[in-house]
């Protein structure tokens, strides 16, 4: 890590995520959580970076999106009151932790599906609020769906403001990314005529200066672009599904952001590592001891 400087705002939203997600998997073991979940250990940092560039764009998460929501909204009571099926959840306890919608935020659990509705967003955005982006969250292994190369295709025949960003981690649930993806992303980019650019870092200024230039220029050209960041995935595929090697997930951890900025800031990130750990565990409190939420239709 190049920079070792970062503000209090990026590393506390980097450590409420965090520990949002570790509470999560706590949840989990102990049987307080019903259904799935699918954590973003590893790469918070992407959501972080590209949050403050998004405040009034539409943005499209995936079913591994707490991050995204959480450096859009900073809302862990209202998304863990969902999740759990408490009250003050934020879809009232029937979306669950896939499937979130709030102001201009989206997630959804069907893999390629969010590219193509941000695809169809955009267009609106391009015919009537010249300015607004519509930015889709995918992973790597989502190109192995026909629904993105559908929704891209489009976006370059309409050129439509849309930001794609791939959080490529490495691996498509229990598979390597190596051994199910033929080519690359820039590739797969180049052949519908859409800009690319990868960047390799845990760091968040890093990541947001690059997408910073990004989404400037879809913004002002109103061209689709693909940010890719390569990341890791810490955590399994969802609560417990971890069929890599040790010395893989070893290998993993040892590109974690949290550690890298744990040894290059330590008074820093002590300070706030230790109020985010408390303020989640409060979080997990207050939703434990409130009421099932209700549905009336």
């Amino acid at each position: 890590m190049r920079e070792t400087t970062i503000s209090d705002s990026d590393l506390s939203t980097l450590l409420l995520i965090r520990h949002f997600e570790l509470a999560l998997l706590d949840l989990f073991s102990r049987g307080e959580l019903n259904g799935t979940t699918h954590t973003c250990l590893g790469q918070e940092h992407v959501a972080v970076a590209l949050g403050p560039l998004l405040r009034d764009d539409f943005v499209f998460s995936n079913h591994r999106g707490h991050g995204h929501y959480l450096a859009l909204f900073d809302d862990p009571v209202g998304l863990l009151a969902e999740i759990m099926g408490r009250e003050g959840a934020v879809c009232r306890g029937v979306g669950g932790s896939q499937h979130i919608r709030r102001d201009r935020y989206l997630s959804t659990g069907v893999q390629g599906q969010s590219l193509c509705v941000a695809a169809g967003v955009a267009l609106h955005l391009r015919d009537t609020r010249q300015g607004r982006i519509a930015v889709a969250f995918i992973g790597d292994g989502t190109w192995g769906e026909g629904a993105v190369y559908e929704g891209l295709n489009l976006a370059a025949l309409w050129r439509v403001p849309l930001l794609t960003v791939v959080e490529h981690n490495g691996i498509a649930q229990s598979t390597a990314t190596a051994r199910q993806m033929a080519g690359t992303v820039a590739d797969r980019a180049a052949a519908f005529g859409i800009g690319h650019r990868l960047v390799s870092s845990t760091d968040v200024n890093e990541v947001r200066t690059a997408a910073a230039a990004l989404v400037d220029q879809v913004r002002v050209a109103g061209a689709p672009m693909v940010l890719e960041v390569a990341t890791q995935r810490l955590g399994p595929h969802s609560k417990g599904d971890d069929t890599r090697p040790h010395e893989v997930i070893e290998l993993a951890r040892a590109d974690d952001w949290y550690a890298q900025y744990q040894s290059a800031i330590p008074e820093q990130f002590h300070r706030l590592d230790d109020a985010l750990r408390h303020r989640v565990a409060a979080v997990v409190r207050e939703v434990q001891n409130r009421p099932p939420s209700t549905w009336d239709g």
